[in-house]
């Protein structure tokens, strides 16, 4: 596979009609920009570098545990339930509070406005593992030197490419929905808040700076960069290791021991041949922490029109490679269930 540029070539438009909107913005981010891009990767990395020796004889306190957990499955679900199902691919439909809700926890993952991380992965799908696409770790051939380099590429590199995808063609929806737009310009108020109230509660609930600072480094950065790799694992490891049950055009797989962590995310595979489900984890025993939220939301009237797992859809994708079966949430709704024509066009690709 030849290298992948970083956008996919703008064809002309036939005489008379407007030219397509290009897919990164003209204007490059910046030099400052890329510089805090790195201090939030990197300063989180060196916390948990030095969390072993730390935690052998200093800081590491059942409040920090408990403070962390909590901040981690809110940021978590947030970006599983929020920016991915739900804004990314409209997997269901959802009260504005709950929708402001996963917006803000989204972005206590800190990585990056709601409007940016919709938009990045709404062109990843248009053009997943081809050209065009931001981070596939194919981008530099099949090689074993080209997929390390490649990996490093879709786990980190690509955060600091010059090139921002462009908003206007890929979330003009959230564009034009005031309250996400509004959660997205304020997202350096919620990075404060989720590396700055961690500390906070653990200093009221100690009643001492001790407490502050153990839980700012164990709630605040190790928890940071311990979600930051495990999203980033969904570009890079799940698109090169695990089991693929269902055909797709791309090389997305099943990676099965980051499930829990990544609340369903890891189950990649049937997430690309039907990237508008709302359970990636559809076949039987995939534990899906996210899917199962949703329902409850469903049935507490929060959410509606669930795009659920189809038989119909699903099990002529099934490859046949293993012997499984689809899980028990798996609807036979054919037609009711299908894509509408409506929907933006990044919504429905793979």
């Amino acid at each position: 596979m030849t290298a992948l540029p970083d956008t996919a070539p703008t064809r002309a438009a036939p005489p008379g009609q407007r030219s397509p909107l290009p897919d990164v913005e003209p204007e490059q981010s910046t030099f400052f920009d890329r510089f805090l891009v790195g201090i939030f990767v990197v300063v989180p990395l060196v916390a948990v570098a030095a969390a072993v020796p730390l935690a052998w004889g200093w800081g590491l306190g059942w409040h920090d545990i408990v403070i962390a957990a909590v901040f981690y499955v809110i940021a978590g679900m947030g970006i599983s339930m929020g920016f991915h199902r739900h804004f990314t691919h409209g997997s269901f439909k959802a009260a504005k509070p709950l929708r402001v809700a996963m917006a803000i926890g989204g972005s206590l993952a800190v990585e990056g406005p709601v409007l940016v991380w919709v938009a990045d992965h709404r062109r990843h799908h248009k053009y997943s593992d081809r050209e065009g696409d931001p981070h596939s770790p194919w981008r530099f051939g099949n090689d074993w030197k080209a997929l390390s380099k490649g990996l490093a590429y879709a786990h980190v590199g690509w955060l600091f490419d010059p090139n921002r995808t462009s908003q206007q063609k890929f979330c003009p929806d959230l564009l034009a929905d005031r309250p996400i737009r509004r959660v997205s310009k304020t997202f350096p108020l919620w990075a404060a808040v989720s590396l700055l109230g961690p500390a906070l509660i653990g200093g009221l609930w100690s009643m001492s700076w001790a407490g502050a600072l153990t839980a700012f480094f164990w709630a605040s950065l190790v928890r940071i960069c311990l979600l930051h790799h495990v999203t980033w694992s969904i570009n890079s490891v799940c698109h090169t290791f695990g089991t693929e049950d269902f055909e797709t055009r791309d090389k997305s797989r099943n990676f099965a021991w980051l499930a829990i962590p990544s609340f369903g995310e890891s189950w990649h595979n049937l997430h690309h041949a039907d990237p508008t489900c709302a359970r990636h984890g559809a076949l039987r025993g995939q534990i899906d922490i996210s899917a199962r939220v949703i329902r409850w939301a469903e049935q507490l009237g929060w959410a509606w029109d669930v795009r659920w797992p189809d038989s119909q859809r699903l099990s002529p994708k099934l490859t046949g490679l293993r012997n499984v079966s689809l899980g028990a949430m798996t609807k036979g709704m054919g037609a009711a269930n299908a894509v509408t024509s409506d929907q933006p066009t990044a919504m429905m690709g793979e």
